[in-house]
């Protein structure tokens, strides 16, 4: 597939706003996938291509918050490993997955996470004892893990949130083994894409040196405690809109079944 520069421009733009939140508050998918479908791309390489730029944008952040010594590597070397493993079934089965289904199921899953930033619950600085044990945060993040390969959009705020209710974690502390947990994640379910074809070099490219920069970015913030209120109204919005979108695209299968009955 070819794609004009205003075309490219406007993705790279989606790419820096999607890596600004993501840093900050989890959700950068809800912007990047539906506006990489709304420029033609079918769902499974949309979600390919989007793992591509997210999973630099990912590193950036967990560079920021490593040299500010944000990450206990030791504590949550399992997790990760949960994480990684869980994406790669993930993204094994979103391969399997009728392209049909997917193009009705997407604007669904986007309205579940529109649904849940608005009304979720918000995360805590302070750090409290922990509910659970490591054993069922390894279990929890293979699950979400598996998410993200299979979708993405919402997994770093589940992450968040996990880690903030369950495990007593405070906010900040929380953001930042998010963003190591969602790099394994992402790169599981990029390495898995690759090898199945799926992945838009060029435009994943294009949109990841946009992430990194939007990383950085959120990654300061959340550091300074800047700019958090913001976030949920803006995935909120965004996502509803590009959800509006792609179901106004003729043949939409979902539109089509609503219409049936």
């Amino acid at each position: 597939m070819e794609f004009g520069f205003e075309v490219l421009a406007l993705l790279a733009l989606a790419a820096f706003v999607a890596g600004t939140i993501d840093a900050l508050a989890g959700g950068g998918g809800l912007i990047t996938i539906p506006a990489l479908m709304a420029a033609g791309i079918p769902p499974v390489q949309a979600i390919a291509t989007n793992k591509l730029q997210s999973s630099f944008g990912t590193t950036s952040a967990v560079l920021a918050f490593a040299r500010q010594g944000r990450i206990d590597f030791r504590r949550f070397l399992w997790p990760v490993v949960g994480a990684f493993t869980g994406s790669v079934g993930g993204a094994i089965a979103i391969q399997r997955v009728d392209p049909s289904f997917l193009s009705g199921l997407v604007p669904v899953l986007l309205v579940a996470m529109a649904a849940y930033f608005l009304l979720g619950p918000k995360a805590s600085e302070a750090e409290r004892h922990a509910r659970l044990g490591h054993a069922a945060l390894v279990t929890i993040m293979f699950a979400l893990g598996f998410y993200d390969g299979f979708f993405g959009p919402g997994t770093g705020s589940f992450m968040a949130t996990a880690l903030v209710a369950l495990f007593g974690m405070g906010l900040v502390s929380a953001t930042a083994h998010t963003k190591l947990l969602n790099l394994a994640s992402n790169v599981a379910a990029l390495a898995t894409l690759v090898i199945g074809g799926k992945v838009l070099w060029s435009v994943g490219l294009v949109m990841a040196v946009a992430s990194i920069a939007g990383g950085q970015l959120g990654a300061h913030l959340a550091l300074g405690r800047a700019g958090a209120r913001l976030i949920r109204p803006l995935l909120v919005v965004m996502s509803l809109v590009l959800t509006t979108k792609l179901l106004m695209e003729p043949g939409n299968p979902l539109v089509e079944w609503a219409r049936s009955i």
